[in-house]
């Protein structure tokens, strides 16, 4: 932390605006501990409380409205990529889409609380075409739920702060050492996954046109069923769909499957 006010005092808003955007876009920075920092160096007099604030501001919303606006133009290739780092990558989308459309302005205000979701939430808003008005309206409450809690903790507090800081330096060996661990039983917990679930990757595919010949073929009715599991909040009544497909729930799928006919050619189509 003592590091941190000597930093502040030289790069003051800039290195504030640097570690809340790279933090909005996903890169793995804290911004807690810099926010806790420029409260305290705010108390001390080296830097301006409301301009802390607003820098910070403003860095949270254009680092998510960039998400939120590759969300809406590359749709799933960015949530695609950004849940391929996640825990538990084959559920990833499928969970953030059902807890977005249930809860979808509730979830994005206490995103940035919510590990994972923090990054997910603004490009799940673009992609689910979430108007740009409403989710800045949205975005900027989030950030300054999230942003104002630390730097008045710094601003208040701001005499315990090296106090503090003190005492977490006597320790830094342990969280060094619990930081390795944790990393350890992530690529654990990887590893089992991607045994687990290798079997889906030799699931059998087809092409748009080798499909699409089918289904106009005189037999389609009797041989053919398309079932249409996609994620919610895109299976909604304005959503495009493939005539005559059937719709199974993807969180319930293995009972859906239950009810499909056995003697039909099945197709399944996802987001």
């Amino acid at each position: 932390m003592n590091e941190l006010l000597k930093l502040l005092s030289r790069y003051g808003y800039l290195l504030i605006w640097s570690n809340l955007f790279l933090e909005s876009v996903g890169l793995p920075i804290p911004a807690a501990p810099i926010l806790v920092a420029a409260g305290a160096a705010a108390a001390l007099g080296s830097l301006k409380i409301l301009i802390v604030v607003s820098v910070a501001l403003v860095a949270c919303v254009l680092g998510d409205v960039l998400l939120f606006l590759a969300g809406r133009y590359a749709g799933w290739a960015i949530l695609g990529f950004l849940c391929r780092i996640s825990a538990n990558p084959e559920t990833c989308i499928l969970r953030s889409a059902e807890s977005f459309y249930r809860r979808g302005r509730l979830t994005l205000v206490f995103s940035k609380f919510l590990p994972g979701i923090n990054t997910i939430a603004p490009p799940m808003a673009g992609s689910m075409n979430m108007r740009l008005v409403e989710f800045l309206g949205l975005d900027l409450l989030s950030a300054a739920i999230y942003v104002s809690p630390f730097v008045a903790l710094g601003f208040f507090f701001s005499h315990l702060v090296s106090a503090i800081a003190d005492g977490m330096a006597s320790l830094r060996h342990m969280f060094y050492w619990a930081a390795l661990v944790g990393l350890v039983v992530y690529l654990i917990h990887r590893l089992r996954n991607y045994r687990k679930n290798r079997l889906y990757r030799n699931v059998a595919r087809t092409s748009v046109e080798e499909l699409a010949a089918k289904l106009v073929s005189p037999e389609a009715s009797t041989h053919v069923l398309v079932a249409d599991t996609r994620s919610h909040g895109y299976y909604d009544r304005g959503a495009m769909r493939i005539r005559g497909s059937v719709r199974l729930d993807p969180n319930a799928i293995l009972e859906e499957m239950n009810r499909l006919p056995k003697e039909k050619e099945i197709y399944l189509y996802c987001t």
